[in-house]
C-alpha cells in the first residue's frame, strides 16, 4: 500500500539531516546555531511541508548515534529548533533559548499567553522510560514567570495506561503534548490562519487545569484530544489524517532503527578476531577509565586545619 503522509521525499528529507548533524557535529555551539538557521531556512523555503515531515519522524534518535555522542547532543538541538521553528509557523514568537542547565530549551509567546517548552526523543530501542525522562516535574520549576510548560513527546513513547507523569502534570500546569498534536496546529495554521492555531493551542494548556490529578492516561488524554477537536470544525479532518500519518511513521522509524541494526551487526561479523578485540574494548573504554582512576589523588581536606 502506497503511503499517504510519509512520501519517500519526507525520508529522503530525514536521511540528508540525520547525515548533515554527523558532518558538522563537534563544535557544538556554533553547530546548533547553525542547525537553527538552516531549519528556518528550509522551512521558509519548503513551507508546511517540510515542518510536518521533521515533526512526524523527529521523536526517533537514529539508532546509529552513539550514546552521549556529539551527533546525538546535536540531535538534541535539533529537536529543540524544530519546536521553536513549528511554534513560529503557528503564529508565536518563538527562541531557542542558550542556557542548558536548569532551564527549559524553548521559549514562545504571543499577546495573549507565554509558554517553555523541551522536546523529547528516544531511540526506539530504549526499554525502561521512567517518569524523570519526561521531565515533567524540571519544567515547571523552568516556567520563570510564564503560566505554561510543555513537554513534546513521540506519541508512540508515551504511556498508555498509568504513570506518575499525568499527576504530575496535572497538579504542575505542564502540559505533555506529542509530536504528532503540534504537526495538526501547523497544518490548522496553514489551513485557516495563525489566529486559530494560537487559539486552539490556549485552549489545550488551559483544558487540563479543571482534571482532578490522577495517573491514568485515558483522562488525560481525552480531555486534550476533545478540547482539540472541539476547537474548530476543520481540525476533524486534519485529525483523521495524522492518524493515519502516525502510523505511517511509526513504521519508517522501525524500518530506519532495523536498518541500521541490521548494518551494525553485518558490520560485526565481517570483523578479524584483532578487531573484533579492539571494539570491544574501545567500546569499553577501558583506557580511558583507567586514566581517570589513575588521576584520583588525596585531596588535602584533611590538612586543612
Amino acid at each position: 500500500m502506497t503511503n499517504q503522509f510519509i512520501l519517500q521525499s519526507t525520508v529522503d528529507r530525514r536521511n540528508r539531516w540525520l547525515d548533515h548533524i554527523v558532518q558538522i557535529s563537534g563544535h557544538f555551539g556554533n553547530d546548533a546555531t547553525r542547525i537553527e538557521l538552516e531549519l528556518r531556512q528550509e522551512a521558509a523555503r519548503d513551507g508546511c511541508v517540510a515542518v510536518e515531515d521533521h515533526l512526524r519522524l523527529a521523536g526517533a534518535i537514529p539508532e546509529y548515534y552513539g550514546h552521549d555522542s556529539s551527533e546525538e547532543k546535536l540531535y538534541s538541538k535539533y529537536t529543540d529548533a524544530l519546536l521553536s521553528e513549528a511554534f513560529s509557523f503557528i503564529g508565536l514568537n518563538s527562541a531557542v533559548l542558550a542556557e542548558r542547565a536548569d532551564a527549559a530549551d524553548v521559549e514562545a509567546a504571543n499577546k495573549d499567553y507565554a509558554l517553555v517548552a523541551d522536546a523529547k526523543a528516544f531511540r526506539l530501542s530504549r526499554t525502561a522510560k521512567n517518569q524523570k525522562d519526561f521531565k515533567v516535574e524540571a519544567m515547571h520549576s523552568w516556567k520563570r514567570g510564564a503560566p505554561f510548560a510543555i513537554v513534546v513527546c513521540p506519541i508512540y513513547q508515551l504511556p498508555t495506561r498509568q504513570s506518575q507523569i499525568y499527576q504530575q502534570a496535572i497538579s504542575r500546569t505542564v502540559c505533555i503534548f506529542t509530536y504528532s498534536h503540534l504537526s495538526v496546529l501547523v497544518r490548522l495554521a496553514q489551513a485557516t490562519s495563525q489566529t486559530t492555531a494560537m487559539d486552539v493551542l490556549h485552549r489545550i494548556l488551559l483544558s487540563t487545569e479543571v482534571l482532578n490529578p490522577g495517573k491514568e492516561a485515558a483522562p488525560y488524554w481525552y480531555r486534550v484530544n476533545r478540547t482539540m477537536l472541539d476547537a474548530h470544525p476543520s481540525i476533524s479532518k486534519l485529525w483523521q489524517e495524522e492518524k493515519i500519518a502516525n502510523l505511517e511513521a511509526i513504521q519508517a522509524a522501525k524500518d530506519e532503527a532495523l536498518n541500521a541494526l541490521a548494518l551494525e551487526r553485518r558490520r560485526v561479523l565481517r570483523m578479524s578476531h584483532q578487531e573484533a578485540i579492539q571494539a570491544l574494548l574501545y567500546d569499553k573504554n577501558l583506557d580511558g577509565r583507567s586514566s581517570i582512576i589513575q588521576r584520583v589523588s588525596d585531596s588535602g581536606i584533611l590538612e586543612i586545619s
